[in-house]
């Protein structure tokens, strides 16, 4: 059996690479061959902590993804999220690669922003407002940066301190960067990223100018909400994988709307934006087979069989 550390991926990923990969396994998504599996949810002995593992099986690739949360590891120095993939033989079944992906997957979710961000936003798009400034925030910035020319980046956070502190975080890699309202942040924005672990909207559906973009990416269980449901009657609704995305993603709060899989749109079989004036929503729940193409293509960078 192989085994990737976690400093191995780490010096590993890249934005390309994730992009590349998450690419693909969104068109994966989408095929007959490939099977997703219901998401288990499961709690830890430590209050509040919690693990998932999401699965799914491709003609080539078996396995799944466990992540976990354990709030007091920071008392030990240690993190609060941890991920593994695990890959197993489609021929056998018998346990081929364990990958250590917790960096690893802060790409891998910021890729499946920049792929919608991609094919769904407009092409004159420049400036993007992120609420939420958490470690995930960095990387959905970063992701969307490295592929389309943003003049831009407005922040909206709950902490004023955590929400300078991000600014200028964002502003020493050299990205222009300024704390806002969520009022503002929307009446501003071309691209707008949710990042945060919210129950509930984070703005109001009038702030939204025709033509933005919207990636939800911070729904991934009951109960998460970051978008306000009036909104969705007036926007194109795509994500990553419907019969997830409407049970623990974020369009777990709309009722028979029509919602498209981007994997459909990535290779033309339906299409993204209709016009410049369309709002489009993307829900990102996150998919098993994001995390089981990017441990391939990790595998093979590390030049391992």
């Amino acid at each position: 059996m192989i085994y990737l550390s976690e400093t191995q991926t780490a010096q590993l990923i890249s934005h390309e690479l994730a992009y590349v990969a998450v690419k693909e396994a969104l068109v994966a998504a989408t095929s007959s061959e490939t099977q997703l599996f219901p998401v288990v949810n499961a709690q830890g002995p430590q209050v509040d902590s919690m693990f998932s593992l999401k699965s799914a099986c491709t003609e080539n690739l078996v396995g799944w993804k466990t992540g976990s949360y354990w709030p007091d590891n920071h008392q030990h120095g240690i993190p609060c999220h941890g991920t593994t993939v695990f890959l197993l033989s489609p021929e056998t079944g018998e346990l081929v690669a364990a990958v250590a992906a917790s960096q690893v997957n802060a790409y891998r979710t910021a890729a499946a922003d920049a792929v919608a961000v991609d094919y769904l936003a407009r092409k004159d798009a420049s400036v993007l407002t992120v609420f939420g400034t958490g470690h995930q925030a960095q990387y959905e910035v970063s992701a969307i940066v490295a592929i389309r020319p943003i003049s831009r980046v407005i922040v909206v956070g709950r902490n004023k301190s955590n929400t300078d502190i991000f600014v200028e975080k964002l502003i020493k890699k050299g990205i222009p960067a300024e704390v806002g309202t969520a009022q503002y942040g929307c009446e501003q924005a071309d691209i707008i990223v949710t990042a945060t672990t919210a129950t509930a909207p984070l703005f109001q559906a009038d702030w939204v100018k025709p033509g933005t973009h919207i990636s939800a990416m911070g729904a991934d269980k009951v109960g998460k909400q970051e978008l306000p449901t009036e909104l969705y009657p007036r926007a194109r609704l795509f994500c990553d994988y419907e019969s997830q995305s409407v049970v623990i993603g974020e369009f777990q709060h709309t009722t028979n709307a029509s919602i498209t899989e981007i994997g459909k749109v990535i290779t033309s079989v339906a299409i993204g934006s209709a016009n410049t004036d369309d709002i489009t929503i993307f829900d990102s729940s996150g998919i098993a087979v994001q995390d089981l193409f990017v441990a391939a293509k990790l595998l093979e960078m590390a030049n391992v069989e």
